[in-house]
């Protein structure tokens, strides 16, 4: 006789609680989207982290342990590439599925992800649900104050942008898809087996990855420059962000027409690029485990090719731990850097080096103000430049000491695997797989902070903070 108005309380409890919930959801997306943004990443971490601890994940139908699972699913989400477990022998073709579409989901980026949630929840592009697009391709939305719109995307181009990551993804992973997979077949690949590691390859490419579905990685291919050069032109696609794909879509060459941002990243990027590649060459053209046994032309694609990794690819078709300590150090440098602003790349950004180099220039020629290209850099654009290395570097070096404590590891292979987390590389000196419970979980929230991004950890923390309504007095400390 009860069970009918005990039923009926129980769903009208049930419809409440789920009001609250969208309410409270609705609420996160236009007050605080950088903390919605991270909540965006550790829901899905946490989904992944289930799937793949199921026994169908595991090529050996066991439950994976949490710390592996959870790892690897930081290092999909987040782009990364590393791993404790051997990705191609470990995990069952369920597993590599979750993989392929982990790594499309986390390289939208965080904002990006909470801004298209966010117009499912509100069922509208508002200007809320814009500012929360717009975060992901300017930082300084996330902060109080006002915002240069030229500066990356406007917000009336905020749908345009959304389009443009969604079709560009597609769009690119396709075309790599298409040139790999005959290259796959030449060098031996069984046909029906190429239809699956092509898309694969395409995917860990562009967005930055670095994960291999094959025994051996890229060492079978070491002499097929041609699959190497589309890995290398799907990499840079993936490190030079959205905005600059969609600047360069709605500008095709009219340099003058490119934002700052799209100039800067470019231009830096090819910087380093080239840069690094020549002192590849120099540090390493004698070692015989490395460069030293390669032609001229050999050692040249090489260098070239591991400078582009580092920037976050994560391939590699030398070992690692064979390089010099000296090219570990110009790597790391690399890796810290990253590639460019809301792309699928990690780091601290090229764009941020380029403001902090401009700055620096500008300072010894005395000049009052940052310019480039005819435009001024705010003082605001680069208080957060220095922010973000000075956070970075914290993480870094909190993550490298903790680690090195926990596993008494050598030093130089921990700061290489720990700047390779946050930076979200994916290269490994081989100590990630040796790494105990805890430093895995060390390892695990660096990745997570170097992809979320530090500006957008940092307004998540501070999203509460008040605003100050007075100015104390000036006191000028000595500096330097």
């Amino acid at each position: 006789m009860a069970t009918g108005p005990v039923a009926s309380r129980v769903g009208r409890i049930l419809v409440r609680s789920a009001v609250t919930i969208y309410d409270e959801l609705r609420s996160l997306t236009t007050s605080s989207p950088a903390r919605f943004a991270v909540l965006v990443f550790v829901t899905l971490i946490g989904l992944f982290t289930v799937l793949y601890s199921l026994p169908i994940a595991a090529a050996d139908g066991r439950r994976t342990p949490f710390a592996d699972a959870l790892f690897t699913a930081v290092s999909t989400i987040c782009v990364t590439g590393l791993s404790t477990v051997d990705m191609n022998a470990h995990w069952s073709p369920f597993g590599h599925v979750v993989t392929y579409i982990g790594v499309n989901v986390g390289a939208l980026g965080v904002l990006t992800l909470a801004s298209i949630l966010g117009l499912v929840i509100s069922k509208r592009l508002g200007l809320r649900a814009k500012l929360i697009a717009a975060g992901e391709t300017n930082p300084l939305r996330v902060h109080g104050g006002p915002v240069n719109e030229g500066q990356t995307v406007r917000l009336g181009e905020v749908g345009q942008l959304l389009a443009t990551v969604a079709l560009s993804t597609l769009t690119i992973e396709a075309i790599l898809t298409v040139l790999l997979y005959p290259s796959l077949i030449w060098a031996g690949v069984d046909p029906l087996v190429a239809l699956w590691e092509a898309p694969y390859y395409a995917a860990m490419a562009f967005t930055n990855t670095g994960f291999v579905p094959n025994d051996g990685g890229l060492v079978p291919f070491a002499d097929d420059y041609f699959l190497l050069s589309v890995l290398m032109v799907g990499v840079f696609l993936g490190s030079i962000g959205f905005p600059v794909i969609f600047t360069l879509w709605r500008q095709r060459w009219h340099v003058k027409r490119w934002s700052l941002h799209a100039k800067l990243t470019i231009i830096t990027t090819t910087l380093l690029f080239v840069a690094g590649a020549g002192i590849f060459v120099l540090l390493e053209f004698d070692n015989p485990a490395t460069f030293g046994g390669m032609d001229a032309w050999d050692t040249t694609f090489q260098s070239f090719f591991l400078s582009a990794m580092t920037r976050s690819g994560g391939f590699a078709v030398v070992d690692i731990d064979d390089f010099h300590g000296s090219s570990l150090v110009v790597g790391s440098m690399l890796m810290f850097v990253g590639g460019g602003s809301a792309s699928t790349a990690g780091g601290i950004k090229v764009t941020t080096l380029a403001v902090l180099a401009l700055a620096v220039w500008s300072e010894a020629k005395g000049k009052q103000s940052v310019e480039a290209f005819g435009r001024r850099i705010p003082s605001d654009v680069q208080r957060v430049a220095l922010s973000v290395v000075a956070w970075g570097a914290t993480i870094v070096a909190v993550s490298t000491i903790t680690i090195a404590q926990i596993s008494r590891a050598p030093v130089e292979d921990v700061l290489f695997d720990v700047i390779s987390g946050f930076a979200t590389v994916g290269l490994s000196t081989g100590l990630t797989e040796t790494l105990p419970d805890p430093a895995v979980y060390v390892l695990a929230a660096t990745m997570f902070m170097g992809r979320v991004g530090t500006v957008t950890l940092a307004a998540a923390v501070a999203a509460t903070s008040r605003s100050q309504l007075y100015s104390l007095p000036v006191e000028r400390p000595i500096v330097g």
